[in-house]
């Protein structure tokens, strides 16, 4: 009796198989490429309400991170300047300036201005900023050379593998605590060993338990 199938159907399930194992790697892939941090928050710059320019603040003129962030050597965050510090300067320069209208009206009546949020972790991980700062990591570690920028963007991922991957080999990122904030820095050639001493002197640990960050 001839047979009702032809040969080639006996590898059919397996073919079936591999067609789906294909496609979901595929679409597993491009979720995991087009979902994650660096393609979705990378490069993320949201228009502001005033137009500040940190290479013109903190790079042409040189002021220092802490000046504007003022709590970001003793708190967990390194808060948005207040409009006071904005009219510490700006009641004699530029005081008239049509680009600082909403910093004139914010000093006037109080209302703080509506700074969009560049860099956000999720609600469920914590994060220090003054335990990294006084242990020697530099504020471009983690926010690039702000110094540079016209629009502050976010240059890194921050997610928990970005983390880790900095926890796993700390040396890379420390510097002297009173340079952290220099984004001009240049590591010097006895590197290796001054890592090591900062380690040493100043009790680094770099824990990888989820209850440091998960709390």
């Amino acid at each position: 009796m001839a047979q009702i199938f032809p040969t080639w159907t006996n590898r059919l399930g397996m073919l079936l198989v591999l067609v789906v194992m294909i496609i979901g790697a595929a679409v597993s892939g491009f979720f995991w490429y087009f979902g994650s941090p660096k393609y979705t928050d990378v490069g993320y710059r949201p228009r502001q309400p005033v137009k500040y320019s940190h290479k013109l603040h903190a790079g042409d003129l040189g002021l220092d991170c802490r000046y504007c962030h003022v709590t970001v050597e003793k708190s967990a965050v390194a808060t948005i300047p207040p409009t006071q510090i904005c009219m510490n300067c700006h009641t004699t320069v530029l005081p008239e300036s049509e680009k600082l209208l909403p910093v004139r009206e914010s000093w006037a009546t109080g209302k703080p201005i509506e700074w969009v949020r560049v860099h956000k972790l999720g609600e469920f991980a914590y994060f220090d900023h003054s335990i990294h700062i006084n242990r020697g990591i530099g504020c471009i570690s983690c926010h690039g050379d702000v110094s540079a920028m016209e629009v502050v963007e976010q240059k890194k991922p921050l997610n928990m593998s970005w983390c880790l991957d900095c926890h796993r080999n700390p040396d890379e990122h420390l510097r002297p605590v009173s340079e952290v904030t220099n984004m001009k820095w240049i590591r010097p050639e006895d590197w290796p060993e001054f890592a090591r001493q900062v380690k040493k002197e100043k009790k680094i640990e770099t824990p990888e338990d989820c209850s440091r960050c998960h709390r």
